[in-house]
């Protein structure tokens, strides 16, 4: 797997620029009134049924992100496990589009809690993110895990620009229920389709921000991105070359897809769609996320592994190909299964103050360098496009005594692989990426020799 780091593609360079240069706020003074208290204290989580006891705070609920429509966005909030008022505020997107950062992100990656196979408990993650962040998770755009609209053409109308102003909106209004995280440095990180969200979302932030007022300010400094997908050409060449590289299709699969398929021109000819569900055909028996784990063989769950088809959004020839829609399974490819069953649970609904509206439809989690799903060969086809300026070669980084991964420095954007992932990155090589986010929010090189 890969992550980017500050910039994706040309259009967000300059903007990448000029967020190195925002002036910190430091500690601005914020009203603390009753009102305040009283909605902060409404969203606490006191306990989740099966949860271990923590000694850090965490809250839950809805932001209205539009009055007129009835649309709302479902968060889940961690404090820093120590020193909360000292560490930065992250905010977690998964992609898909169409996936729950909850569900993903929370509860099979970088959150405190997992769900465990065959028990109504919760684990504690001990490579949680939030040791090194306050940590944030939002499930956008809505109509993906508990957050909802009660205007039904607003399904029909998401795409990437409604998505990153609902997710604007969304922070101006949390950050006025929670004063106190506002003059902390502010950091966005996701995955995937997360590629779109997240620097989609970051401009929005930098614009607004030279238009605002103080109070709704966002004291942004950068983000982070985990196996972007960023270019339709660039990203589906990557996927067909990844895959006979690692010996997943065969040759007259991967010559008819050649010879067939032209990605840079649209629409794409019936022989096409042909050759593409032929090699999509592998992925029914092996996962395209992490080639070298297993499939769940749990004949017991009935959770969807496909993602819903958004209308709109990149990319626009796979998107048509049943095969793109299959949804990531983690290091236990039932893990899934575990969350679906743990977050459908009434008692938890409650403790969370989710579902608050009755949705009619069960809660679902979508309404690394082996990762073939957005391969690491796609993503340096994508960085060779941009054409950036080499500041430091490749060269590898460390985790303890082993080669963590290897990284290259560009003109505006840090590239970094880590060794042995699949594509939710954090799932297969928990301790590497918590190392990472370390550093990336402290702002220091990943170590160049072991230690």
């Amino acid at each position: 797997m890969a992550f980017q780091i500050f910039s994706l593609c040309p259009l967000y360079l300059l903007l990448v620029v000029a967020l190195l240069l925002l002036m910190v706020l430091g500690n601005v003074a914020y009203e603390f009134t009753d009102d305040i208290a009283a909605e902060q204290e409404a969203d606490r989580v006191v306990r989740l049924p099966g949860q271990p006891e923590v000694s850090f705070k965490q809250y839950a609920g809805y932001v209205t992100v539009n009055v007129s429509h009835g649309r709302a966005l479902f968060y889940w909030f961690f404090e820093a496990a120590e020193t909360p008022e000292a560490k930065p505020l992250l905010l977690w997107l998964n992609g898909g589009p169409g996936c729950s950062s909850i569900g993903y992100g929370e509860a099979e990656e970088i959150g405190p809690f997992f769900p465990q196979k065959r028990q109504p408990k919760l684990k504690i993650n001990p490579y949680s993110w939030n040791k090194a962040a306050n940590l944030l998770f939002v499930e956008s755009p809505v109509g993906v895990g508990f957050s909802y609209t009660n205007t039904t053409q607003d399904i029909s109308d998401l795409g990437d620009t409604i998505t990153a102003q609902d997710s604007y909106t969304f922070l101006v209004k949390w950050f006025r229920r929670f004063p106190q995280f506002k003059s902390h440095d502010f950091y966005i990180s996701g995955e995937s389709y997360a590629g779109h969200y997240v620097p989609q979302l970051a401009e929005v932030i930098y614009d607004s921000n030279k238009k605002v007022s103080g109070k709704d300010y966002i004291n942004f400094k950068g983000f982070m991105i985990g196996n972007a997908l960023l270019d339709d050409e660039t990203d589906q060449e990557g996927m067909i070359d990844y895959a006979w590289d690692h010996a997943v299709i065969s040759d007259r699969v991967y010559h008819n897809v050649k010879s067939k398929c032209n990605f840079s021109q649209k629409p794409e000819p019936d022989d096409c769609t042909k050759a593409l569900n032929d090699y999509f055909d592998v992925y029914n028996i092996i996962d395209m996320y992490s080639l070298y784990v297993p499939h769940c063989v749990n004949t017991n769950f009935t959770f969807n592994r496909q993602l819903p088809l958004l209308q709109g959004v990149a990319p626009q020839l796979f998107s048509k190909i049943e095969g793109w829609h299959k949804k990531p399974a983690g290091y236990d490819p039932c893990a899934s299964g575990y969350t679906e069953i743990y977050m459908n649970r009434p008692d938890v609904q409650k403790a969370l103050h989710a579902n608050t509206t009755n949705i009619p439809y069960p809660w679902t989690h979508c309404s690394g360098d082996t990762d073939g799903r957005i391969p690491v060969t796609a993503t340096r086809y994508t960085l060779n496009k941009l054409g950036l300026k080499t500041i430091e070669e490749w060269s590898p980084w460390y985790f303890k005594k082993q080669v963590g991964g290897w990284t290259i420095v560009y003109d505006g954007l840090l590239f970094v692989t880590v060794r042995g992932a699949g594509h939710q990155v954090p799932t297969f090589k928990p301790k590497q990426s918590l190392q990472l986010i370390k550093h990336f929010l402290s702002n220091k090189k990943l170590p160049s020799a072991p230690f």
